[in-house]
């Protein structure tokens, strides 16, 4: 079952949010772009993992430049999740939301627990990962399993085993 935070998508967004999340590895910059932000791999302090901020009329993501691939990709997700869900919070901060290598800015811890579980289904679609998981190892997750739907999906093998054990508490 996917997060609850996906019923909370604005409609125009979720129509938007959809087309992207019928095929992986998930286009996340094609679908930040069409969401109207701005994603830039940048320089960001050490343990600072990712930001959204406001500039002006546009959001922009900052994420840093020196994390994996993998990681970055997570890192968009999660700050496109606090865009769909938390603008509000974005909005009343100058700096907006910055996020630590443990995706803690400071926020309510609720907010970080939203913004990773609709990060999870941004980069990893529940479906997705269910129909490859069931066509192509039969349903069994072992470590080849997480390694090779971890290379799919294009995120680490850590957020891969997080994103299994969904089936295993089903």
């Amino acid at each position: 079952m996917a997060a609850k935070e996906l019923a909370n998508v604005e409609p125009q967004e979720r129509v938007i949010l959809d087309k992207y999340l019928s095929d992986y590895p998930v286009k996340l910059g094609q679908l930040a772009k069409e969401l109207g932000v701005t994603v830039k791999i940048s320089s960001l302090g050490t343990g600072l993992s990712g930001q959204i901020s406001r500039e002006g009329n546009h959001y922009v993501i900052r994420v840093n430049r020196s994390e994996a691939r993998e990681r970055q990709r997570f890192t968009i997700g999660h700050e496109l999740a606090h865009y769909l869900l938390h603008r509000h919070v974005i909005d009343s901060s100058p700096d907006g939301i910055r996020d630590t290598v443990l995706y803690r800015s400071g926020a309510p811890e609720r907010i970080e627990y939203e913004a990773n579980r609709l990060a999870a289904d941004i980069v990893m679609p529940l479906p997705l990962v269910e129909r490859e998981l069931r066509n192509c190892f039969g349903g069994i997750v072992t470590e080849a399993t997480i390694e090779s739907l971890a290379s799919r999906f294009e995120v680490s093998k850590a957020a891969m085993e997080i994103r299994l054990s969904t089936f295993a508490e089903a």
